[in-house]
C-alpha cells in the first residue's frame, strides 16, 4: 500500500513563550502543498526493514520517524505484523517545510488503513503528538491555525486557488533546536488568526515569522531571496517553519522571472 506525504509551510509563525517543560508557546497556520514524498509498506515475516531512495536521510533504522510511528502502533497493536517500509523522498530536509513530520503521519495513517485497526482520527493525532509537534497537523492535513506546541489545531477556511507558491530551499539545514536558541518571544493584539483572514494584500506588514531575524542574520542570503521574490512580483514573502525554505505567493497570472544558483532547490506549486 502507498501514500504519498506533502509537505506544508507556515503563514506567520509567533513565539509567544517559554514553557515549563522546554517547549514554546507560539501560533501559526498551517498550509499543505502538493510536494510529495512516496511512502508504501509491504506485510514482512520476522524483521522491520526500511530502505530510501531519491534525497539522502541519515537516520540509522532505529532513529527514523516512519519505524518510530510502527512502533507505537506496535506497542499498542501486539498482533501487527512487521513491516518493509519504503521512502522516496522529495521533501528537503531541515528545510521547515515539515517532510519528516509529515513521512510519520501518513505512516500512522496507512498503517491504520491497511490493517483495520479503526484508530481514530484524534487518536490518530495524540500518537502523532508523540512524534513530533507539528505531527497531528498531518493527520487533518487542511489549513489550519495551531496554538501550544503547534498541536492545537483549528481548521480555518483559507482560499488561495488564485494564487502559487514558489518555493526556494537554498540547501542550508537549519536545526530547530538551535533556532529556538536564537529566538526571542513577541506579543501582539492582533493574533496570526485575524490577520489570516484579511486580504492577502495586508499580510506582507502585519505577517511576520519571528524566526526571520534571528536566521537572516546568521545567513543573510536568506533576506535576499525574500526580497528577490518582492521583486519579482509577490504578493507575500516569507520564510516557512524555522527555515530555510523561502516562498513566494503569486497570481496565478503572473509571469515570474527568477534566477537563482543551479544547487538551489525551486519548486512552483498550487494548494
Amino acid at each position: 500500500m502507498i501514500c504519498f506525504p506533502n509537505c506544508k509551510i507556515n503563514l506567520g509563525l509567533r513565539i509567544l513563550e517559554k514553557r515549563t517543560d522546554g517547549f514554546h508557546n507560539l501560533e501559526t497556520v498551517f498550509l499543505p502543498l502538493h510536494l510529495n514524498d512516496v511512502l508504501e509498506i509491504i506485510e514482512t515475516e520476522n524483521k522491520v526493514e526500511f530502505s530510501t531512495t531519491g534525497i539522502s536521510i541519515p537516520e540509522t533504522l532505529d532513529e527514523n520517524i516512519c519505524i518510530k510511528a510502527f512502533r507505537i502502533l506496535k506497542n499498542d497493536f501486539p498482533n501487527l505484523p512487521f513491516l518493509k517500509m519504503h521512502l522516496h523522498k522529495t521533501i528537503p530536509l531541515g528545510a521547515g517545510l515539515g517532510g519528516g513530520s509529515a513521512d510519520a503521519a501518513f505512516a500512522l495513517k496507512l498503517i491504520n488503513q491497511k490493517f483495520e485497526l479503526g484508530i481514530s482520527i484524534e487518536q490518530l493525532k495524540l500518537y502523532a503528538l508523540q512524534l513530533g509537534s507539528d505531527c497531528p497537523f498531518f493527520i487533518l492535513n487542511s489549513p489550519c491555525f495551531a496554538t501550544g506546541k503547534g498541536e492545537k489545531l483549528t481548521p480555518i477556511y483559507l482560499d488561495l486557488s488564485a494564487y502559487k507558491f514558489i518555493l526556494i530551499y537554498p540547501q542550508i539545514h537549519i536545526k530547530t533546536q538551535w533556532a529556538f536558541s536564537k529566538i526571542k518571544c513577541s506579543s501582539s493584539e492582533k493574533s496570526i488568526n485575524e490577520i489570516i483572514k484579511q486580504p492577502i494584500e495586508t499580510w506582507k506588514v502585519e505577517l511576520q515569522n519571528d524566526f526571520e531575524e534571528p536566521i537572516f542574520t546568521t545567513h543573510p542570503e536568506l533576506k535576499k531571496i525574500k526580497q528577490n521574490l518582492y521583486d519579482a512580483g509577490a504578493t507575500y514573502a516569507a520564510m516557512s517553519g524555522s527555515g530555510s525554505t523561502i516562498f513566494g505567493i503569486f497570481k496565478k497570472e503572473e509571469k515570474i522571472d527568477l534566477h537563482f544558483p543551479s544547487n538551489y532547490f525551486v519548486k512552483e506549486l498550487v494548494c
